[in-house]
């Protein structure tokens, strides 16, 4: 075996057991969610893309006891990097591979928290076929209609458990990267909802760093569930009404300007000319618009709008 074939192979290798644990892992959080909810299931769509290659197993979930709409993505894609992604997102390179799970949960009751994830691997190459970058990426965050701040503390403590064997730093430093980036800038910089974690473009520097990352990639996707099923087990029985509804839709409204608008995952999937119907099954089901709607000062809605103004440190 020449040394241009052991590369490859030790290229193929990592990329393949960075794809079969995105596919664990979306069967072990399917299968969570589904018993959590007791009523309804996950139906899995698999497509393939019609340009360059890849394709990716949606699967979504609606309509439940708790789960308004849910879905727990994986892909596999590559292709040729575009004129509109060296313009875009302004990669350079010949060739890229990305493989990713992401996941969105909106409950029906108010009082449950909505919840986002994802965890990502990328490689980019020449024209060779060698690989000259590569990176992973991830986090999730918590989006509440209403602020129950032992919910909070829970959430940032077991992310916090599960950051600190990697590196003290990783919690205060994705923390703070959390809040800046689910923030709506064109609202003065106002959060979605109380932040959690994010980090992208964590390069390995060599194959022991990269084992390292990965490790640190498959925690924090176990991390998940510990960190947000006990908050949907407290919370999902609780009694709302129209009022409640009403503020529901409107924080959803500021879900949907940020994935749309921000969002470097959205972007980056109809700019790759991803899947769409794939890429926008993170939105709302229902959602709400009012123009320069404020909270009654003092209320539980604005407890919650002002700590997504003014964001805080949980822990």
């Amino acid at each position: 075996m020449n040394e241009s074939t052991t590369y490859k192979t030790q290229l193929f290798k990592f990329r393949e057991r960075w794809i079969q644990h995105i596919h664990a892992l979306q069967d072990t959080i399917c299968s969570a969610l589904e018993g959590v909810d007791g009523k309804a299931r996950f139906k899995e769509d698999r497509w393939e893309r019609t340009e360059n290659g890849g394709g990716g197993k949606t699967r979504i979930i609606e309509n439940g006891a708790i789960i308004e709409k849910g879905g727990v993505n994986t892909s596999v894609v590559y292709g040729n990097v575009s004129d509109a992604m060296r313009n875009q997102l302004k990669m350079e390179g010949s060739t890229w591979f990305a493989c990713g799970l992401s996941l969105v949960v909106h409950p029906l009751n108010p009082y449950v928290p909505a919840v986002h994830a994802n965890w990502r691997y990328f490689e980019l190459y020449n024209e060779s076929g060698e690989r000259i970058d590569r990176w992973f990426g991830g986090g999730t965050d918590l989006t509440p209609n209403y602020l129950f701040k032992e919910d909070v503390v829970h959430f940032h403590t077991i992310l916090k458990q599960y950051l600190d064997p990697f590196g003290k730093n990783f919690y205060p430093q994705f923390k703070k990267e959390c809040d800046q980036y689910f923030s709506n800038h064109h609202r003065n910089q106002e959060m979605r909802g109380v932040g959690g974690i994010f980090y992208d473009f964590l390069r390995p520097s060599d194959e022991a760093d990269a084992k390292r990352l990965f490790a640190f990639q498959e925690s924090g996707g176990n991390a998940f569930l510990k960190a947000y099923l006990p908050i949907i087990e407290k919370r999902k029985d609780l009694s709302f009404g129209e009022d409640e509804i009403k503020w529901q839709e409107i924080r959803r409204g500021r879900y949907v300007e940020f994935n749309l608008i921000h969002d470097r995952g959205t972007l980056f999937g109809l700019k790759t000319n991803g899947r769409t119907e794939s890429i926008l099954m993170s939105l709302p089901p229902r959602a709400r618009w009012i123009y320069n709607y404020q909270p009654v000062p003092g209320s539980r809605e604005d407890e919650l709008l002002q700590v997504c103004i003014h964001p805080k440190e949980w822990i």
